[in-house]
């Protein structure tokens, strides 16, 4: 599956914050803490992506936003970044909504996902080195189940094959959940604790037998198609081999498609960890609940563009929470970042303003400090005000250089 179009990222000059002596910093939900990023000369990232049956609503741009910082920060401090990202081009909600509205399944995968790129490119999310769809990656799936069940990790109940979470004695280790909290997240997404014939409530389907009227595939399991959480094991386990270094999504996806997908991994290649770091984005909300397909009360970023709204207002005013929070949107929101990107944009056409190094020093600090976005606006606000203020300042190669440094490190175009 091809990726979408990559945005010129300037190079920075090595000046304000030293790159070595401030590595990017992470909230990991195994751990519970803050702690630095050790990549090597090439920094591996993987992220979960879409389910495409109605794409991009503002959720999805926060978490991918979110990735994206990780990305630009990396690339800041030197390294190369493997970014792989798979999409869920056959799945339950995707078979139900193709039947829902009489199409086929496939167009309208293939339509949504094309609105994705396009909403991706427009707000200057830059792209994963692998784009993998679910169909894509069946091969690999079944290679994987194929292992698991050579080690005597996987059951039958009526022809779908299971994985026994007993398997992986790490168990629980990703979200940092008990079984308690475990169990009623497991039923509320996408699980099914309930179904007779399961050894474990919480036991993971891996390959799912064919149903009337649906879509399968060829395995030595019989005919069907691939699980959800074995999906993204496959996928990253292939692009990226174990122990990544920040394996990425929704806080919605800690459990159960994480400690799934890490646990699946593990006990396949009898190698650990699966990812050093999760890190998850919260949650955006519309009138007091979760933004989600489910519930249908979403903002999508294409509708947006279509009124009129230019995409780095909506990029901006993503920035403007910090990745891990939960919050709701409003149009107060989007009138805010429309409002700060007019004022950059006025500064930075300035044939001259206040210096730029410490303003780079500021931005770069903000974000090692487990993506501190609000923190970096602020110091680009403070730039502005006062060249707006004294009509300019003493450096005229500040204006370039702070639209350089908004553009490569928090991916606005001034």
């Amino acid at each position: 599956m091809r990726s979408w179009s990559a945005p010129e990222v300037p190079s920075l000059p090595d000046t304000g914050l030293p790159r070595a002596a401030d590595p990017l910093r992470l909230h990991d939900t195994g751990t519970g803490g803050v702690r630095p990023t050790e990549p090597g000369a090439t920094a591996r990232m993987y992220v979960c992506g879409i389910t495409p049956y109605d794409a991009t609503h503002l959720g999805h741009a926060n978490t991918y936003l979110a990735f994206d910082l990780v990305n630009r920060v990396w690339r800041d401090l030197g390294h190369r970044v493997h970014y792989v990202q798979n999409a869920t081009d056959v799945d339950d909600p995707l078979l139900e909504r193709a039947e829902q509205i009489g199409e086929d399944w496939r167009a309208l995968a293939e339509r949504e996902i094309q609105l994705f790129r396009d909403d991706m490119t427009a707000l200057r999310i830059l792209p994963p080195d692998q784009y993998v769809g679910a169909v894509e990656a069946i091969p690999m799936i079944v290679q994987m189940v194929e292992k698991l069940r050579a080690k005597d990790a996987t059951y039958e109940v009526d022809g779908d094959v299971y994985f026994p979470v007993a398997a992986d004695p790490g168990f629980g280790e990703v979200s940092g959940l008990d079984r308690a909290a475990m169990a009623p997240l497991f039923a509320e997404r996408g699980g099914d604790p309930g179904r007779p014939g399961k050894r474990d409530p919480l036991d993971a389907l891996l390959w799912m037998a064919r149903r009337p009227g649906e879509p399968g595939w060829d395995s030595p399991f019989g005919v069907g198609r691939p699980g959800w959480h074995v999906e993204c094991s496959a996928i990253s386990v292939e692009y990226l081999g174990m122990a990544f270094d920040v394996e990425g999504g929704g806080s919605d996806l800690a459990f159960p498609h994480h400690e799934m997908g890490a646990a699946h991994a593990q006990v396949a290649t009898g190698e650990r960890p699966h990812a050093k770091a999760y890190v998850h984005a919260g949650m955006v909300g519309l009138d007091g609940e979760k933004m989600s397909k489910s519930r249908g009360n979403l903002v999508f970023v294409s509708r947006l563009r279509e009124e009129g709204t230019d995409p780095m207002a909506i990029r901006l005013a993503l920035l403007a929470r910090h990745y891990r929070a939960d919050w709701e949107w409003t149009p107060a929101q989007l009138e805010a970042a429309e409002a700060r990107l007019a004022r950059w944009r006025a500064a930075a056409a300035l044939p001259s303003g206040p210096p730029a190094e410490p303003v780079a020093g500021d931005v770069r600090s903000a974000l090692a400090a487990d993506l501190d976005a609000p923190a970096a606006l602020a110091a680009v606000d403070s730039w502005a005000e006062r060249a707006l203020a004294e009509g300019g300042g003493p450096d005229a190669e500040a204006p370039a250089r702070i639209r350089a440094a908004a553009d490569a490190l928090l991916g606005v175009a001034l």
